[in-house]
């Protein structure tokens, strides 16, 4: 089977997917700075993990991880190199395909062993298939793109010993800001989300989609309208300038559905639809739509979920 080289960058649901994807194309090889990484890579069936040993490189931006990449990619000549599409994913994959002269595919949702790969376009509207026509198959995969499945294993570990070269130092990382958990599930992970859309009609108002997602043990999300609006931090925006989400189910009240929104949800496995707008876009496709007052109907959905706990 063809060599499939993947960076996992943490633990996160999205690199497990990353991971799973590789494994259906060949023998993976993983590359991880951690060990909370190399640790998932176990678990998802790489059968090679190169575990990076390099002081300070995250003081800086993404050059010092970027130049261990190209000279892992360089050693190894895989047929594929997977990241995850994350910010810093993106960034690596960039330099790496610039470094190494190859094509780069990015924000993919699936992969065939030729390197054909299936991209949603113009956000999500238009589904499509590329290929690279030079060097091998880089590719960042999208999250929610398939479900991880683990296949636990006993990876031979290489360690690597790097440097931060002078010339990867130009963007020192000034401050790091870890944002509070809370009690809700992460966003991003959540297997049920709640999303609010500009019909909640205020921050205040917003305690009741709360108050829903809390009883179903899920995660809130809103609409960029929402959050542009004040109601909601960005934080928790689900769209395509926002997070991608992939939950068993999505629950979208008050949002009309513009296409920017669908681009971060369409993936999710059921979609229930809220809102007082029979034309709204969202119930094109929602699985289960209700058309009516949310401050009508979320009240009657709350008394229901208590009566079945």
């Amino acid at each position: 089977m063809t060599d499939i080289l993947v960076y996992v960058p943490n633990s996160s649901k999205h690199a497990a997917e990353v991971l799973t994807l590789a494994r259906s194309l060949g023998d993976v090889a993983a590359i991880a700075f951690d060990d909370a990484a190399a640790s998932l890579a176990g678990e998802y069936g790489a059968a090679k993990v190169h575990k990076v040993e390099a002081a300070g490189v995250d003081d800086y931006f993404v050059d010092p991880k970027a130049t261990v990449l190209i000279d892992l990619v360089r050693q190894s000549t895989p047929g594929f190199f997977l990241l995850p599409s994350t910010d810093e994913g993106k960034a690596l994959a960039a330099r790496v395909a610039v470094a190494l002269e190859t094509g780069l595919l990015t924000d993919v949702s699936g992969l065939e062993a030729d390197g054909t790969a299936t991209q949603d376009a113009f956000a999500g509207a238009t589904v499509v298939k590329s290929k690279a026509t030079k060097g091998f198959t880089l590719a960042t995969v999208k999250q929610g793109a398939l479900d991880p499945a683990p296949a636990p294993g006993s990876p031979a570990v290489e360690t690597v010993t790097a440097n931060v070269a002078e010339s990867d130092q130009r963007v020192r990382v000034a401050e790091r800001v870890d944002e509070p958990a809370g009690d809700r599930p992460n966003l991003a992970e959540a297997r049920i989300v709640v999303s609010g859309g500009r019909g909640v009609g205020s921050s205040e108002d917003f305690a009741l989609v709360e108050r829903v997602a809390d009883a179903l043990g899920g995660a809130v999300g809103a609409s960029r309208a929402a959050t542009d609006a004040g109601y909601y931090p960005h934080k928790f925006q689900v769209g395509q300038t926002g997070t991608t989400v992939s939950p068993q189910l999505y629950l979208a009240v008050g949002i009309s559905g513009a296409i920017q929104h669908r681009a971060g949800m369409q993936t999710s496995r059921t979609i229930v639809a809220v809102n007082k707008d029979a034309d709204a876009p969202i119930f094109g496709m929602a699985d289960f739509g209700v058309v009516g007052d949310l401050f009508e109907i979320l009240p009657q959905a709350l008394e229901a979920i208590e009566k079945r706990k």
